[in-house]
Formats: structure tokens, C-alpha cells, sequence
């Protein structure tokens, strides 16, 4: 059976926002699990926490797998790599953090994610996801990109969106950075060549990881994996066997 790779997709994403990298990671390679999160898609019953999501991840994968996430998934496969490890091959975190270290800033965030879940709640997925997917965080996504990523943001409810922020934010989760050093596994870190501040995160973090590899993709963004697929399949490497979705 070919080894397994858990993905765990973005805040607003579905699982069909990893469909792209799995076609790039072709046949023989990977047998890709890729699971909406609490709140996103059809997974709107899960609860949004992060020990609930390492909970089911754990139930999920076999006994040997790669975990890879971005943005929000990245942030819960950093908290689930941290019980999961010796279960793990490798890690890979693309455009991820692991949380706000200072406490009032952290706080202030949490207040922040509190007020949008309730805009959330209050103006419905149609008109937050023209809000979200306008940030500059996403600027200069070539324009079938943008259609997509905003197109999956409808597979959404408000309800599941302003659960998960409540549980899943920046500002509810505890700061890992003094916890890298306990990652002895590979784990490869990938960053948008134009996401300026997710790259130095990254940097940031390979700094304090035992075994850190920095990768920056070339003319990407913040959403690397919807930009540029099939560089960010290249970083899982060639295990000898296939993926599917």
C-alpha cells in the first residue's frame, strides 16, 4: 500500500483546496487523506478544538504517515505533530505559525476573531468570502486562483466559519515556538516568495527546529499550494508508492 499523507487545508478552504497538489504528486507516490476540518465543508458536526482535530488525525491515519498543513491546518498539525511524533515521517507546514507569543497581542487577536466570527454569523458566507479572499494577504493570486479559492470559500456555512475561529484561531491557541526544539523529525517549511511575513515566520522557525528545511516558492503567495501545486508536491519527496483524493 503506497504511504500515507494527511493534509489539513486552510481557514475558509474545504478538503478540495489540496485537490490541485495531489494530481501534481502523480501515481505511485502518496495515498493522500484529505479530511475537512471542524466547521469547513461537510465536517460542520466535529468540535473545533485542537486536542478534538489531533483526536480525530490520530483515529484517521495509520501507524506510519506524513502530515502536512497550511495556514490553519498548518497551526493543528504543528499542535498534533507534538503528540504524534513517533507516528510521523515527516512534517510539512506551508505558509503556518505556531501562534502569537505575546500574551496581550495574543489576546487582542482573540477578541479580533471573536468580532469577525460574529460578522461572520451576521453577514453570511456570500459576503464574507468577497471580504476574506480581498485582503492583501492574497494579492496578486492570478485570477483562476482567486475564482477557485473563492468558489470553495461558498462550500461553507457561517455557523461552521465563526465555530471554527472560536476554536481554532490564532488567538485561542497556545504559542508553540518554545516547543519546536522537541520536533526531532524532518520537517520542511514552505513559504510564498510574496508572503514577506510567512516567510520570515518560517525562517523564524527552522532557526529553533532541530530538523528544518526552509523552502521558498518562487512568484507564490500566501497560498502557495493553490498558486504553485505542483512545487509545493515536489516537498513531500518520493516515497515509493499512489495518491488519491
Amino acid at each position: 500500500m503506497a504511504p500515507a499523507l494527511v493534509l489539513l487545508h486552510g481557514f475558509t478552504q474545504t478538503r478540495q483546496s489540496w485537490r490541485r497538489t495531489v494530481l501534481a504528486l502523480g501515481a505511485g507516490r502518496y495515498r493522500a487523506l484529505v479530511p475537512d476540518l471542524p466547521g469547513h465543508g461537510q465536517a460542520v458536526h466535529r468540535t473545533a478544538s485542537f486536542d478534538a482535530v489531533t483526536a480525530y488525525i490520530r483515529a484517521l491515519a495509520p501507524d506510519r504517515f506524513t502530515l502536512a498543513g497550511y495556514s490553519m491546518g498548518g497551526r493543528i498539525a504543528l499542535h498534533a505533530a507534538l503528540q504524534l511524533q513517533p507516528r510521523l515521517e515527516r512534517l510539512v507546514l506551508v505558509g503556518a505559525s505556531p501562534g502569537i507569543e505575546d500574551p496581550q497581542e495574543r489576546a487582542a487577536r482573540r477578541q479580533a476573531d471573536d468580532a469577525l466570527a460574529e460578522r461572520i454569523e451576521a453577514i453570511g458566507v456570500e459576503a464574507f468570502a468577497h471580504e476574506w479572499g480581498a485582503q492583501p494577504l492574497f494579492a496578486g493570486q492570478p485570477e483562476r486562483v482567486a475564482a477557485a479559492a473563492h468558489a470553495d470559500r461558498l462550500r461553507n456555512r457561517a455557523a461552521g466559519l465563526a465555530a471554527a475561529l472560536r476554536g481554532l484561531g490564532t488567538g485561542v491557541m497556545e504559542p508553540l515556538w518554545e516547543r519546536l526544539g522537541e520536533l526531532t523529525l524532518p520537517v520542511t517549511l514552505v513559504a510564498g516568495e510574496r508572503d514577506a511575513k510567512f516567510r520570515e515566520i518560517a525562517e523564524r522557525m527552522a532557526e529553533r527546529l532541530p530538523a528544518a528545511r526552509l523552502v521558498v516558492i518562487p512568484g507564490a503567495g500566501h497560498a502557495a499550494h493553490l498558486e504553485q501545486p505542483e512545487a509545493v508536491a515536489y516537498q513531500f519527496g518520493s516515497p515509493s508508492s499512489s495518491a488519491s483524493a
